[in-house]
């Protein structure tokens, strides 16, 4: 991922065994600054289009798809608001049966995990039950068309396979930064990684921090 790429430096003081002193430093990258859209981007709904993501499609061919380069694949992640790929980023359909299988097994994965209402409306089509609330497997109504002689039970079953497979697709849905935002956006990413003079000051890429081998 290129993000990292954005990151400025810093020096981190070497506390390893092999130091070479207390000059001695390791070079590594400020994963603490974390790049965000600016607030008035952001807030502003326009700026931003729908877009669905596709069974094993990856941020980078989401990037080269709208931006012309997989290289901006963390601008999609960030316009998008995912910090943890792994935990926030659909799984392909191969992986998700991995997953399922591995956490409830085979056949523990075709269980009922819980039951919910299914749509209920009477004859002259009038919404009298919505589908999608949990209720318990035995919930009743009385019939619409004819309450006084029957009871329904508009019940469904959702497997554990079936509740995992919509928590995994309500993640495909994202938000995206339009591609006329994309210079913008990359040029504040590039200001906010660069560093102003300052006490621990290397350069425009680097800062030190303290020496703490020489405070007492």
């Amino acid at each position: 991922m290129t993000y990292f790429r954005e990151l400025p430096n810093i020096e981190y003081q070497n506390f390893l065994s092999e130091s070479g002193g207390s000059q001695d430093y390791i070079l590594m990258k400020n994963i603490f600054l974390r790049g965000k859209l600016r607030d008035d981007l952001a807030v502003n709904f326009v700026n931003f289009t729908k877009y669905t993501i596709g069974d094993g499609e990856r941020p980078d061919q989401i990037a080269e798809k709208l931006y012309g380069s997989s290289e901006y694949d963390w601008v999609v992640l960030i316009s998008a608001g995912i910090t943890n790929v792994q935990n926030e980023f659909p799984l392909s359909s191969q992986q998700l049966y991995d997953y399922v299988t591995t956490k409830y097994g085979e056949e523990g994965a075709n269980e009922v995990r819980y039951y919910e209402t299914r749509e209920v409306r009477d004859n002259m089509d009038r919404l009298i039950l919505p589908s999608g609330i949990v209720v318990d497997k035995d919930f009743r109504i009385p019939d619409p068309d004819d309450p006084a002689l029957d009871f329904l039970n508009p019940v469904y079953g959702v497997s554990y396979w079936e509740h995992e497979t919509r928590l995994n697709d309500d993640k495909r849905e994202i938000n995206v930064l339009k591609r006329s935002y994309l210079n913008q956006f990359v040029l504040d990413m590039r200001d906010l990684a660069t560093y102003k003079f300052n006490s621990e000051f290397v350069n425009s890429k680097t800062i030190r921090v303290s020496n703490t081998k020489n405070q007492s």
